[in-house]
């Protein structure tokens, strides 16, 4: 009898671990079916196409690129602060005229394909201007400039390219719409960590000019992305009618901004964008110039910093969704524009040196500084993004949701601008830091001005409608899901109509 009971005891301990590792074996396994129903339901390519644009183009390429970019405009081109601050501006012009690039790919077919060209241009355009950057010893600034430009717009290219993919396969597959939106939400936050997390090692081992040359390798498999992706071929569209669709999504666009309940929160979400001053090359050059005044952070530690400021943007995000997502507006855009101008005071502590007197060292105070940044402005940033998404009419939602974030593109722009004039006047250059502490200081408050404006934002919630009733209803007759271009179908019959 002792030996029947130990048998089946040592059977059941046998079972037991044979269903954990099951288990185990089935956690790692549900990434891999997850994908494999993507690529079934959608086509591979179009899931390449995500991963490639999304977690290697914008995620890991946009790391290396900000780090090198940074390195090369303090390294190589020797320019001061506030110089840094307007070029930086001047590279993310592409992106402030995406609703350029979305209606061209939605309207303008070439050799009877929307889709398939535009990366290929893309991927063309990043490979050419980084070849130029990194092969070239003594690049001019200005052409270095129009590289960086050419390259930026390539991304910004690829990126409007595969938002009409993934708007297009959500409507044809609503049921995976939210898988879609995760798919790319992961791959691009899986790419920034390891972007930044390399980052510095490769600046420090190849340069920022070696970092470019890399840079050719995500532009190159969006042109290949380009050569492989599956889109049915329009071989006999009529080119006659691009300007009046040109005409037709204008005239939507203009009517829909020209509503109180739309230009009130635009106004708004461009102030808090604007006046909230961008500062960060001056503080860049201050935490790596090698001098006893600061911290002389190296590349490697420097990438490392960002890689863990993605992950407080990440949490940033968690948060949101798991937490405040069903808050009203205007109460959350309280608190975290209040929490945005409070988390700046950390860099005067930093530019200071009062964490030293509190015995907390350069390097762990820099990682919670960055983090507890990165984690407000996710906060700031997600409600603003629902909020535009919610202004968004019928029949243009995707081109009129690139019009607003182009416009809050335009108020980096203004940041990033407005930043770097507060340093050239407060005469912040490469080695003269005693200015510094007042920059600081005018940029957090400034950052809290925008409460000033709050009653511009509605006081209702994600779940509540903002919008006039005629911008929400489609013309009878009209089959949006038929059409390619869904979307300037409802608001150009209403705008004619009247």
């Amino acid at each position: 009898m002792m030996k029947e009971e130990n048998l089946e005891e040592a059977s059941g301990d046998t079972v037991e671990e044979h269903e954990s590792e099951r288990g185990f074996c089935g956690c790692c396994c549900i990434p891999i079916h997850w994908f494999k129903m993507l690529a079934t339901e959608m086509h591979w390519s179009f899931v390449l196409g995500v991963v490639v644009v999304y977690g290697i183009s914008q995620g890991l390429g946009g790391a290396l690129g900000r780090v090198g970019t940074e390195y090369y405009m303090k390294d190589v081109q020797k320019v001061q602060p506030s110089e840094a601050q307007v070029y930086g501006g001047i590279t993310s012009i592409p992106w402030l005229v995406k609703p350029i690039w979305g209606l061209l790919t939605d309207v303008l077919p070439i050799f009877g394909y929307r889709r398939r060209p535009y990366f290929i241009f893309a991927g063309f355009l990043g490979v050419i201007s980084m070849l130029l950057l990194s092969l070239n010893e003594k690049l001019h600034l200005v052409l270095a400039l129009m590289s960086l430009t050419a390259g930026s717009a390539g991304v910004a290219i690829a990126d409007v390219t595969i938002d009409a993919c993934v708007a297009q396969n959500s409507i044809h597959h609503p049921s995976l719409a939210a898988d879609m939106q995760s798919l790319c939400a992961l791959s691009a936050s899986i790419g920034a960590l390891v972007g930044y997390f390399m980052s510095g090692i490769f600046v420090h081992l190849i340069g920022p000019k070696g970092v470019f040359g890399l840079l050719t390798i995500p532009a190159g498999l969006v042109f290949l992305i380009g050569i492989l992706l599956d889109e049915p071929s329009m071989p006999n569209f009529d080119y006659r009618q691009v300007n009046q669709r040109l005409i037709d999504a204008g005239k939507a666009m203009w009517t829909t901004m020209k509503c109180p309940d739309v230009w009130r929160p635009c106004l708004y979400m461009y102030i808090s964008i604007a006046v909230s001053l961008d500062i960060h090359e001056g503080m860049f050059y201050w935490y790596t110039q090698d001098s006893k005044d600061g911290p002389a952070f190296s590349q490697e530690t420097v990438g490392f910093i960002f890689s863990i400021g993605s992950v407080g943007s990440l949490l940033g995000a968690i948060l949101y969704q798991n937490v405040l997502k069903d808050y009203p507006f205007r109460d959350l855009l309280f608190w975290t524009q209040l929490l945005f101008g409070l988390s700046g005071m950390l860099d005067l502590i930093l530019v200071l040196r009062l964490n030293l007197k509190f015995g907390i060292s350069d390097y762990f105070f820099i990682v919670i500084d960055e983090s507890v940044f990165q984690m407000i402005g996710r906060l700031k940033w997600m409600p603003l993004l629902v909020l535009s998404a919610k202004l968004c009419p019928l029949g243009i939602e995707g081109t009129f949701f690139a019009l607003l974030m182009s416009i809050d593109n335009v108020g980096l722009l203004s940041a990033t601008w407005g930043g770097g004039f507060l340093l050239h006047v407060l005469k912040v250059t490469r080695t003269n830091f005693d200015s510094l502490w007042l920059v600081i200081l005018i940029r957090n408050l400034l950052r809290v001005s925008p409460l000033c404006l709050l009653y511009l934002v509605p006081r209702g919630d994600p779940n509540s409608s903002f919008l006039p009733a005629d911008f929400l209803v489609t013309k009878e007759g009209t089959e949006p899901q038929a059409t390619e271009n869904i979307e300037l179908v409802s608001l150009i019959n209403d705008v004619d109509g009247k």
